[in-house]
């Protein structure tokens, strides 16, 4: 029987070209809310491609990305986020010499209310609106097990901790789906322990849909509910994580004889 719940997230033949090489080729996929579906495959797949289209980063030669059945093509990046799509990136991109707590107010900008007047005079609106950008950041650094941290710089994390603050503040952003790129690249199992953890409690704290590329097959096996397979930009497989370990032509791209 067909769901008939509106996706969070839809793609429609969607696909990208670079100079007559396609990298991702009628590219489909339904995320419905509360749903973690991985996205897997070989190097050079096209999955990071896969995600630049779907944060506006690249703009697709073909198909269509809709958010809560509205279509984002031709949208800057910033509008994918104000629309409520979020990410984080293969290689941490945070503000390095800024504090834990400070990341991730830069992304509450949705809760800035006030004009240059207010804030240069330091006005009673400035202060209300700073307190409770301050009470968001800290109940977020409190999901993701950082509140002992949010007055230390950021280069001063080590890796793990790193990967869940740049979480926290996609979370900041009161996104509607969540794209995490290899979010356990170069963690230690107890790292990835806590993250899986921590990505569990924020799909039940939000009940958001979350996208998830990796390459730690565990990780995906445990978390994912469904995984969909891409090989040389195109979609081979997708199905519940047992069907994709079974999968003949998934066996023979990625995981091995």
């Amino acid at each position: 029987m067909p769901d008939e719940r509106v996706p969070v997230l839809e793609t429609r033949k969607l696909g990208i070209t670079f100079g007559g090489l396609k990298a991702v080729s009628d590219f489909n996929i339904r995320i419905y809310p509360g749903e973690l579906i991985g996205l897997i495959g070989p190097n050079g797949a096209g999955k990071t491609s896969v995600f630049n289209l779907l944060t506006g980063v690249y703009a697709p030669t073909e198909g269509t990305v809709i958010l809560e059945g509205k279509p984002l093509n031709g949208k800057k990046t910033y509008q994918f986020v104000e629309a409520g799509v979020a990410r984080t990136f293969q290689n941490i991109r945070l503000f390095k010499q800024m504090s834990v707590i400070e990341n991730v107010k830069t992304a509450c900008t949705k809760d800035i209310h006030y004009g240059l007047f207010a804030a240069s005079f330091r006005t009673p609106k400035f202060w209300r609106a700073e307190k409770a950008v301050t009470e968001k950041a800290m109940g977020l650094l409190k999901i993701c097990g950082l509140t002992n941290e949010a007055e230390l710089p950021a280069a001063s994390l080590p890796y793990g901790k790193q990967r869940k603050l740049e979480i926290a503040r996609a979370l900041a952003t009161d996104m509607k789906i969540l794209l995490l790129d290899e979010p356990a690249a170069g963690m230690n199992p107890t790292e990835t322990a806590e993250l899986l953890a921590c990505i569990n409690t924020i799909r039940d704290r939000f009940g958001i849909a979350i996208l998830l590329i990796e390459h730690d097959m565990s990780l995906v096996m445990n978390i994912c509910e469904k995984i969909q397979v891409i090989d040389y930009g195109q979609t081979i497989a997708f199905g519940t994580p047992a069907e994709i370990a079974a999968n003949p032509k998934v066996i023979a791209a990625y995981l091995g004889e």
